[in-house]
């Protein structure tokens, strides 16, 4: 379903805001705001609705209230002067008053497995940072730490990743997040340090009251799990590290990486979630060359939907700069290390490099080009069942 208004196009489902046709950067929290104001244009949206659906009825100030709607206003090009489009109904809440038409049908309620549902909820770090994550699924816990772009509810319903964290649902209970600055996490953050990532994820677990757990670390996820286990092996059950690396590209003394992160950075800057950008296409061969034309368009619209581009590049200069090398000798975890053998993102010998370094590591290496396995490819199905029968076993 897509919401069409003057310029604007809203698409709840892929939580994206166009403006003839070009994405227009918004917060979680101000899409969530726009989202349902759109959805019941017909009449007033009180300012206890408001809090109820976007902020899971957790106490906010006025002040917040009030610089949310001022930006959901910007976006749209209104002005709490003309509310032409957002208007203000004192005492009683807001109305969404711009003419508004629909493509599509509205979701209907299908009859899925328990399994494939997730129940989404909040919590905040000590720096006062709102943290989305969610549960899924039953059966032992496995969590999967958070990589460079997540978004919970898009991801879920991603060719991308839908088939796998599905299939991690049959027999687990699956508990995922989105970590600062990303997704339906709070996106206006003042610091990416890897040591605020780790504390990201430190507060997911204290708040979903887990105790032990196997671990997923994908891409640069599996520097936080490596760090985590290290310190944590009464807690850690297992360690699934999959395309992941425990040097980010400036950490790894080698010219060549130092050079390709401050190019990847540049151009980062120069065209981050802009549809007609050179970088858009060099993202998609970079990451997925051998996915098909749908995981593709899903993979680069994640430009805008899971975060803001001064973010995006933020992330991706702590992530260069990650090392928990001095970790690896640490993790008395079993540990299970898969990795494409001719993708680009993660060079394979940092596969290699963990695998030597994590007491009695199980290294797999998979025929494969894309960063993660897509499942239309032998070996996904490999793969899965590879962690699975790694999962069951006795730790």
């Amino acid at each position: 379903m897509i919401y069409r208004f003057g310029e604007y196009a809203l698409a709840p489902l892929t939580y994206d805001l166009q403006r003839n046709g070009e994405s227009v950067p918004v917060e979680p929290q101000v899409f969530g705001v726009l989202n349902l104001l759109i959805e019941n244009h017909d009449r007033v949206v009180s300012r206890d609705e408001l809090i109820d659906a976007v902020w899971d009825g957790r106490i906010v100030s006025d002040a917040t209230l009030s610089s949310r709607i001022s930006a959901a206003r910007t976006a749209v090009g209104d002005t709490g002067r003309d509310q032409n489009i957002i208007r203000t109904v004192p005492r009683r809440g807001f109305r969404f008053v711009a003419p508004v038409t629909v493509d599509g049908t509205p979701d209907t309620p299908s009859a899925e497995p328990p399994e494939s549902r997730q129940t989404i909820r909040y919590c905040t770090t000590g720096d006062g940072v709102q943290l989305a994550y969610s549960f899924a699924g039953e059966g032992p816990p496995l969590i999967k730490v958070a990589n460079w772009l997540n978004h919970l509810e898009y991801d879920w319903v991603s060719p991308m990743w839908a088939p796998l964290f599905h299939d991690f649902t049959r027999h687990h209970q699956l508990l995922r997040y989105d970590s600062r600055g990303v997704g339906i996490s709070d996106w206006d953050v003042d610091e990416f340090s890897f040591e605020r990532l780790v504390e990201d994820f430190e507060t997911v677990i204290d708040a979903s009251g887990l105790d032990t757990f196997a671990l997923l670390g994908i891409s640069q996820g599996a520097a936080i799990a490596i760090d985590y286990a290290a310190r944590n092996p009464d807690r850690v059950t297992h360690l699934v590290l999959w395309g992941g690396f425990a040097r980010g590209r400036r950490q790894r003394g080698n010219q060549e990486d130092y050079a390709e992160s401050e190019a990847f950075i540049t151009l980062m800057r120069q065209g981050w979630g802009q549809e007609t950008s050179p970088f858009r296409k060099m993202f998609a061969s970079l990451y997925l060359p051998d996915a098909n034309d749908e995981q593709i368009k899903w993979w680069t619209d994640m430009q805008r939907t899971a975060t803001s581009p001064e973010n995006a590049v933020r992330l991706r200069e702590t992530i260069d700069d990650i090392d928990v090398a001095e970790q690896l000798a640490q993790v008395q975890t079993p540990t299970l290390i898969l990795h494409s053998e001719r993708e680009a993102v993660a060079p394979l010998s940092e596969a290699r490099f963990m695998a030597a370094r994590i007491p009695n590591a199980k290294f797999v290496a998979l025929d494969s080009a894309n960063h993660l396995v897509m499942h239309q490819e032998p070996e996904w199905r490999r793969a899965v069942s590879e962690i699975e029968a790694f999962l069951s076993s006795e730790s």
